[in-house]
């Protein structure tokens, strides 16, 4: 009950938003009900002078509703096809998220950006945008405002890349008729996994391939996703190092704010865990009994797809990209540059090992 009296209005709020979203996506699938979402929501919150009563509910609709959503991508998905996306990207992975710790290292000594802002905005632009952020703040004891300052530079290009990617994509002629090439470009270019599903819905939309282009992506997205974990770690490590340095000549104990219980993503187990039950389905039960359990799948696709736009309406109403330009500065100029760099770099790899 207390949950329900604490998130309903924010839900409700994002769910306005959503569903004519969800038609006009439909009527205009050349833009796309998350992109739709986004715009719109950032819009209505220009006008919302107060939105203390529908904070906590647009704060889980942005991040719980969309994690289900990628939990129910994976009610379809054959285990065996996850593992072979994952592997197939992880040079690509690999390659940009080194190319965006180096961009934001170089700027932060020539722009002279605090470190830890650096550090946070590289993170979260190579890894999970927000979520890589969050993970990474108590680890260099990064404060509030270094991590809200951060995730607003990380979302106004996640922003930019669910509106402006898929018609990147048509421009630089990636595939039509499948969605793979595509699929795995925004799934290592794109920042969050909020746009990184608004961008590959708006594809699959675009070109009717039902949820090809998002599967592949979300796939890439979460293997990407689990690099937290050796970041986070070599970043409590060099911590430990500096502070035991610094505090060589005292005898007081140092302590690194490390933990796997908090960083780790254990929606990515649940995704796994969907992707498990539908390969023992596929195994076990004849193919002429199929037909209802994949209707069943289907409906849960079609689910997922509607969540990632009522998490796009959230996160658009979380976005105030007038304030963000007017504050931004040299957070943001790094931000577009570890940007460019990552796409750059992922399109490179992609051309390199024929999979565009």
């Amino acid at each position: 009950m207390e949950f329900i009296k604490k998130n309903v209005k924010g839900i409700l709020f994002s769910l306005v938003i959503a569903i004519p979203s969800f038609f006009l996506g439909k009527l205009f699938p050349i833009v796309g009900g998350p992109v739709f979402a986004i715009i719109i929501g950032m819009i209505v919150t220009l006008f919302v002078k107060d939105k203390t009563a529908f904070e906590v509910g647009i704060k889980f609709t942005s991040k719980k509703v969309l994690q289900w959503a990628v939990i129910l991508l994976g009610f379809g998905l054959d285990l065996a096809v996850v593992a072979k996306t994952g592997i197939q990207s992880l040079p690509i992975i690999c390659s940009t998220i080194c190319t965006s710790l180096a961009v934001a290292f170089i700027l932060c000594k020539i722009m002279k950006i605090p470190s830890k802002i650096s550090t946070l905005i590289g993170v979260g632009s190579s890894i999970c945008g927000g979520s890589a952020i969050a993970a990474t703040a108590p680890v260099i004891s990064a404060d509030d405002e270094e991590v809200a300052q951060s995730i607003s530079v990380i979302f106004f290009f996640n922003v930019l890349a669910a509106i402006i990617f898929p018609y990147l994509g048509q421009m630089l002629g990636f595939s039509t008729t499948n969605g793979e090439g595509f699929g795995i470009f925004a799934g290592t270019a794109v920042n969050d996994t909020s746009s990184v599903t608004a961008a590959a819905s708006t594809w699959d939309a675009m070109w009717n391939l039902g949820s090809e282009t998002l599967d592949k992506a979300v796939t890439v997205k979460l293997t990407r996703t689990i690099a937290i974990i050796p970041i986070t770690l070599i970043l409590a490590l060099y911590q430990a190092i500096k502070a035991k340095k610094n505090s060589s000549n005292t005898s007081s104990e140092v302590t690194v704010n490390f933990s796997l219980k908090k960083i780790f993503p254990w929606f990515i187990l649940w995704f796994i865990a969907a992707s498990l039950i539908t390969t023992l389905c596929h195994v076990f039960i004849p193919a002429e009994n199929l037909s209802a359990i994949n209707l069943i799948f289907k409906f849960l696709k079609e689910l997922s797809k509607f969540f990632i736009i009522l998490a796009m309406s959230a996160i658009g109403l979380n976005t105030n990209i007038i304030k963000l330009i007017k504050t931004g500065g040299k957070p943001l100029i790094m931000g577009a540059c570890c940007w460019i760099a990552i796409t750059t770099v992922s399109l490179v790899m992609q051309r390199s090992l024929n999979l565009w």
